[in-house]
């Protein structure tokens, strides 16, 4: 995708006035330029990745006003306050951009009609543009620092004299009155100034009677361009939700119908998914109660059958003397087994028999790492488990039936 760049004419020049545009790739390489109505731009606007607009320095005011460090929604409401005394008609009937404060705390404010500004951007969205951002065209010129760059095209003088100092100026295009004009309005600071290519050698003939420091370019895109990229200072924020493209949802119908169809298909499917399993959850319930009736008919209370079945299996082995593997007389000779199959026995300091597992504390002068991988692999050999809660601290448990 590309940008193109539009040197939109001044106000005053009217609707049909020529607009010069350049192409440029992402490599920064200008693929075409030329000059045309705004409105027949279509096929480049829609096709470019950004529109950039460079406004006419005559219908961009750029003030400088003393304002307190604010920032955000207050800094926004604050403009209008700040520009009142310094703008023709009502502040809201403009569009007011303010640029970062200066060391000096003064704040520069770039000021524009808004409904002019809207009905171009809205121009240019109609046409398919999918970004656009408008700049003020004199401070697109590029600046050496403690110089002016002027550029003149067509009926205007255009002029930059600092990072957010500049201004437009009506003016016929006779060699003689730009060069005194520029050179007037830029002091004793050394002057740049931007001239059509057929007109270059006329104005080198008469700069040495214009005065000294007047350095003399071929106006083209590539200065333009260059000096964009030293600003900011977008108008287009200052429209609001009028400077972006509005959603057209409208084509969106159909995807977001399918989306629609695809989560109800995946609803119901899941709904169906739980009811079966439900149903089948019910049967294998149904089919451990019935089981558990036919072993113990006498128990009429069933909550668990699981769990009450094995309650009762541990009650009937428990009343024939069988130990079970999780029970403490069980687990503790499995673990006095294991201690004497090592080579050194551990210190004991207390056991303690809990929710069916063995914590068994060790002195701390007899604690040894090799110790207790031994003894972890005498007690796996008798179905337990140890696992070291703390350097000293077992915790043994049984992990299946006795063999």
């Amino acid at each position: 995708m590309s940008t193109l760049y539009i040197r939109h004419p001044a106000r005053a020049e009217g609707e049909h006035a020529l607009s010069r545009f350049a192409l440029v790739n992402d490599g920064g390489v200008i693929e075409q330029q030329g000059e045309g109505p705004l409105r027949n731009l279509g096929d480049l606007v829609g096709t470019s990745r950004r529109i950039v607009l460079l406004l006419a320095g005559a219908d961009v005011s750029l003030l400088q006003v003393q304002a307190p460090p604010l920032t955000g929604a207050r800094l926004k409401a604050a403009l209008p306050g700040l520009v009142e005394e310094q703008i023709l008609g009502d502040p809201l009937d403009h569009v007011l951009v303010a640029a970062p404060q200066q060391p000096d705390d003064s704040r520069p404010i770039a000021v524009i009609d808004r409904d002019w500004l809207e009905g171009i951007v809205r121009s240019l969205l109609a046409q398919g543009a999918r970004s656009v951002s408008a700049l003020p065209a004199q401070l697109c010129l590029p600046l050496q620092p403690g110089s002016v760059s002027a550029a003149i095209q067509s009926s205007e003088l255009t002029l930059r004299q600092g990072l957010f100092q500049g201004f437009g100026l009506a003016l016929d295009a006779v060699p003689a009155v730009v060069l005194q004009t520029a050179r007037a309005f830029s002091g004793d600071a050394p002057l740049v100034l931007y001239v059509p290519h057929g007109q270059l050698g006329e104005y080198q003939a008469l700069a040495s009677e214009a005065g000294p420091g007047i350095t003399l370019e071929t106006d083209d895109w590539a200065h333009w361009i260059a000096g964009s990229k030293t600003t900011a200072l977008d108008l287009v924020s200052g429209l609001g939700a009028a400077g972006s493209q509005p959603r057209d949802w409208r084509r969106w119908r159909w995807p977001i119908r399918l989306a629609l169809l695809a989560l109800a298909v995946n609803l119901i499917g899941l709904n169906l998914e739980w009811l079966r399993l439900k149903r089948e959850a019910e049967t294998v319930r149904q089919s451990m109660t019935q089981t558990f009736r036919s072993a113990y008919p006498n128990q009429t209370t069933i909550l668990d059958p699981v769990a009450q079945m094995r309650q009762n299996i541990a009650r009937a082995r428990a009343n024939t003397g069988e130990v079970a593997p999780d029970e403490f007389t069980y687990m503790a000779a499995a673990f006095g087994e294991a201690t004497r199959s090592l080579g050194r026995q551990p210190g004991i300091a207390s056991i303690e028999y809990r929710e069916r597992a063995l914590s068994v504390k060790v002195k701390p002068d007899t604690v040894d790492p090799g110790l207790t991988g031994q003894l972890r692999t005498a007690l796996a050999q008798r179905n337990m488990s140890l696992d070291e809660a703390a350097p000293g601290s077992w915790v043994i448990r049984s992990t299946g039936a006795k063999q």
